[in-house]
C-alpha cells in the first residue's frame, strides 16, 4: 500500500501548501458549462480535509488535449467557478501554472484558502514529464498528495515528477478508494469471484483477460470480442467482428481458464443484423442509421451466424445466463459492454447486466466498475452511481490497474509496496471453482 493523506494530521499540514493533483477533465457543453461535475465532487474529501487542517491547497488539473499549447477554450476558470460552488468559498483561479505571478499569488494565500492552476497540459513539460518543468512546479508547495486516479497510470510532471522534489508526497482519500476496490478488493475477494469483460476487441483486452482469468472463479465474455473467441473455438459467426490475429491469443486464454480452474463463459444466442444491404454492400450501423432507429433484428445462437448476419448484442438465453451466474456471485467487476448499447434497438444485453449488478449490489454484494463505455451505459438507462459498490473515475488507468500493471503516479507516492498490491488466494479461488462447476444455468 502507499502513505495516504489520512496518515497526515493538522500538525503536519497546517500552514504548509500543499500541491494537490486532481482530475477535473470533465465534459463541457459549446458555452463552456460543466455537464457533469462528478470528477470534482470525487476530489471533495481531499480537499476539505486539507482545508478543515489549515493547509494551503494547491490543485494541479489538465482539461482536454491542448498539446502543449494555450487554448482559450480548455482554461479551468469554469471549473473554478464550479469548484467555488461546492466548496462554498472562493477558489483562486489561476491564469498560469508556473512563473513569478503564480508564486506570487500562492504565497499571499492564507491557512484554508483554495487556488486552482491553470490547465497543466498548456505546457510541453507536463507530458514528457520534463525535470526542470517538475522541479518548477514542485517550487510552488512543500507537500505533495495525489487524487487523480484517473491520470496515475500517466508519467508527467505533476503526477510523477514532482514527486522527486516534494516530500511527503501520498495519496488522496480517492486515489485510496479506487486502489483499495482495484486492488485488495479484487485480489482477495468474497468468492464467487465473477468478471464481466466486453467491448469491441481482443487486442485492447488481452492484458486483463490473462490477469482475470488467474483469479476469477467466473470470467464472463461479452461484446465484439466475444466473436474471436467464438471463431477461435469452431464456431460461424458471419460477419460479426473478429480479430483474425488474436485467434491464438483467445484458445491461449481459454487454456488458461482450464488450467486455472475458471469458467469462461461466452454467448449462447445472440441478436444479429443484416450485414449487407438488397445490392450486397456492407452495411456500418454507425454510419447508416441513428442510433434511436428501429432496426432490423433477429435471434439465432452464437455459433451458427450466417455470413449474411453480423452479431451486435447478447440474446434472452444469454442475458438471462449472464444475470444468473451474477446474482451467484458475492464479487463482480465490469469492464466494457455486451453489446452496441448505443443503439436502443441492441441495448438490452448491456442493461439486463446492468440491472442484474444493481440487484446484487441491493443483497450485499460488491460490485465494482471500471471503463468509460461502462460508466456511459449507466448513464444512459439512468442507473445512478450511488446503486453499485464502485464506478472508477479512471479509464485508462483502472484498465491498466486490472491488467496488473505498476502505475507510475501510483508507484512514486511514499511506502509504495507493489507485492502487497496482488495476494490473490488461489486456494480459497480452487475451493469454490468444483462448486461452481455444480451450478444449473
Amino acid at each position: 500500500m502507499v502513505k495516504s493523506i489520512k496518515d497526515l494530521n493538522k500538525k503536519d499540514l497546517e500552514g504548509k501548501k500543499v500541491l494537490v493533483r486532481v482530475d477535473f477533465n470533465v465534459p463541457q457543453d459549446s458555452d463552456l458549462n460543466i455537464t457533469d461535475d462528478s470528477r470534482i465532487v470525487a476530489a471533495i474529501p481531499t480537499i476539505k480535509y486539507l482545508i478543515e487542517n489549515q493547509a494551503k491547497v494547491i490543485l494541479v488539473s489538465h482539461l482536454g488535449r491542448p498539446k502543449g499549447k494555450f487554448n482559450e477554450k480548455m482554461r479551468l476558470k469554469p471549473i473554478a467557478k464550479r469548484l467555488s460552488e461546492i466548496l462554498h468559498q472562493e477558489v483562486l483561479a489561476l491564469d498560469e501554472a508556473i512563473g513569478d505571478k503564480v508564486k506570487t499569488a500562492i504565497a499571499q494565500m492564507k491557512n484554508g484558502q483554495v487556488a486552482l492552476l491553470e490547465n497543466i497540459r498548456f505546457y510541453p513539460g507536463e507530458e514528457t514529464n520534463d525535470a526542470e518543468f517538475a522541479k518548477e512546479l514542485a517550487s510552488l508547495a512543500e507537500l505533495y498528495v495525489n487524487d487523480a486516479f484517473g491520470t496515475a497510470h500517466r508519467a508527467h510532471a505533476s503526477t510523477e515528477g514532482v514527486t522527486a522534489y516534494l516530500s511527503p508526497a501520498v495519496a488522496g482519500f480517492l486515489m485510496i478508494k479506487e486502489v483499495e476496490m482495484l486492488g485488495s478488493k479484487l485480489n482477495e475477494p468474497e468468492r464467487p469471484f465473477t468478471a464481466i469483460i466486453g467491448g469491441s476487441k481482443v487486442s485492447s483486452k488481452i492484458a486483463v483477460l490473462k490477469n482475470l482469468v488467474q483469479k476469477v472463479d467466473t470470467l464472463i465474455v461479452g461484446g465484439g470480442m466475444a466473436f474471436t473467441f467464438i471463431k477461435a473455438q469452431g464456431g460461424q459467426i458471419g460477419k460479426s467482428i473478429c480479430e483474425n490475429d488474436q485467434l491464438d491469443t483467445a484458445r491461449e486464454i481459454i487454456n488458461l481458464a482450464d488450467q486455472f480452474d475458471t469458467a469462461l463463459i461466452l454467448p449462447d444466442d445472440t441478436i444479429i443484423t443484416p450485414a449487407v444491404n438488397a445490392n450486397g454492400e456492407a452495411i456500418n450501423i454507425f454510419d447508416s442509421y441513428k442510433t434511436t432507429d428501429k432496426l432490423e433484428t433477429s435471434v439465432c445462437a452464437s455459433n451458427q451466424i450466417s455470413d449474411k448476419f453480423q452479431g451486435m448484442d447478447i440474446g434472452p438465453v444469454t442475458r438471462e445466463k449472464y444475470a444468473k451466474l451474477i446474482s451467484q456471485s458475492k464479487t463482480v467487476i465490469w469492464n466494457g459492454p455486451v453489446g452496441v448499447f448505443e443503439f436502443d434497438s441492441l441495448e438490452e444485453g448491456t442493461k439486463a447486466v446492468a440491472n442484474a449488478l444493481v440487484e446484487l449490489t441491493k443483497k450485499g454484494g460488491t460490485t465494482i466498475i471500471g471503463g468509460g463505455d461502462s460508466v456511459a451505459a449507466l448513464e444512459k438507462f439512468g442507473i445512478a452511481k450511488e446503486k453499485l459498490t464502485h464506478v472508477s473515475t479512471g479509464g485508462g488507468a483502472s484498465l491498466e490497474f486490472l491488467e496488473g500493471q505498476v502505475l507510475p503516479g501510483l508507484a512514486c507516492l511514499d511506502g509504495y509496496d507493489a507485492d502487497s498490491s496482488d495476494n490473490a488466494n488461489s486456494s480459497l479461488k480452487k475451493s469454490f471453482a468444483e462448486e461452481l462447476k455444480k451450478v444449473s444455468i
